[in-house]
């Protein structure tokens, strides 16, 4: 009579152990079907259009995931991580224009490091302007309409041009606030009549290969040295989707990459997207390699 009992206790043990594995694995394949969406945020420049939509073609076409991305301004950019309403971004320019935002963050994000070498920002004048530092711009101010052509108010780099404009004392400048777009807009312009023209600039950018440009010289080194693109995520990513969390964490490309990626995005019908895809098709073994 004991040993029945005993046989039957046992095998009401191995049953609760089995439901509770059933259990478990059910648990977690509902958990990972519900984390199969990503929502990567970005700011609208050329440059994070370009990797932004490489990064969800891989997300998309390699492993599977349903990807919405969202173009914000910079400050909108770096909060979404810390509310959770973004998973990730590749877009932080750092260590100078995004420092700003960065330090108001620090303890609320995860950084994964550079995704991209070489980057630099400034004013940028066609190679034929006669002037070569910030330092001379007072003094040519006509030739100039006395006017700088910026981007998005909310860009760090603009910041730091205001912050430029006051240590250099160029009153005689108003900053003009705009978009990529109508920055290199106004570019093609006056470089099509060979008129003088400055604007805030940043490189890698695909308007370096088609123009004759160059950096004017920063003496006071308030735009800072060259700086890297990093990938940011959110905290608990590394929980949450493991396998994005390390693809993230190996995402590494260079300026010759991006800039290819870029020059197709301004052809006339250009999709990024598509052209995204068609990068990631061209270049599988290093596709392999973030995902091995």
């Amino acid at each position: 009579m004991k040993g029945t009992r005993s046989i039957l206790l046992i095998g009401i043990a191995l049953g609760l152990v089995l439901l509770g594995g059933i259990y478990a694995y059910n648990y977690q394949a509902a958990r990972q079907e519900e984390n199969r969406s990503v929502t990567l945020t970005y700011v609208e420049w050329s440059t994070e259009v370009a990797s932004t939509n490489v990064v969800r073609a891989v997300l998309q076409e390699r492993m599977g995931y349903d990807v919405e991305i969202i173009p914000v301004s910079a400050s909108a950019m770096w909060q979404s991580l810390t509310t959770g309403d973004s998973d990730a971004m590749v877009a932080a320019w750092l260590p100078t224009t995004h420092e700003e935002y960065y330090n108001q963050v620090i303890d609320q994000v995860d950084n994964l490091g550079p995704n991209l070498d070489g980057t630099k920002i400034g004013l940028v004048v066609p190679e034929y302007v006669e002037i070569n530092s910030i330092e001379e711009l007072n003094d040519t101010a006509e030739m100039f309409e006395s006017v700088i052509i910026g981007i998005d108010p909310g860009a760090g780099l603009m910041s730091a041009t205001e912050e430029v404009m006051s240590e250099y004392e160029l009153t005689e400048f108003l900053l003009i606030e705009g978009t990529g777009a109508t920055m290199t807009a106004a570019l093609a312009d006056r470089i099509s009549n060979e008129e003088w023209i400055v604007v805030t600039g940043w490189t890698p950018h695909w308007k370096f290969s088609k123009w004759d440009l160059k950096y004017l010289e920063d003496p006071k080194e308030i735009y800072g040295g060259d700086e890297q693109i990093y990938t940011i995520v959110r905290r608990g990513l590394d929980e949450d989707m493991p396998e994005v969390y390390n693809f993230l964490d190996k995402f590494y490309w260079t300026t010759e990459d991006m800039e290819t990626v870029m020059g197709w995005n301004e052809e006339d019908g250009a999709d990024p997207y598509e052209n995204a895809k068609r990068w990631i098709e061209e270049n599988k073994d290093r596709v392999d390699e973030w995902l091995s």
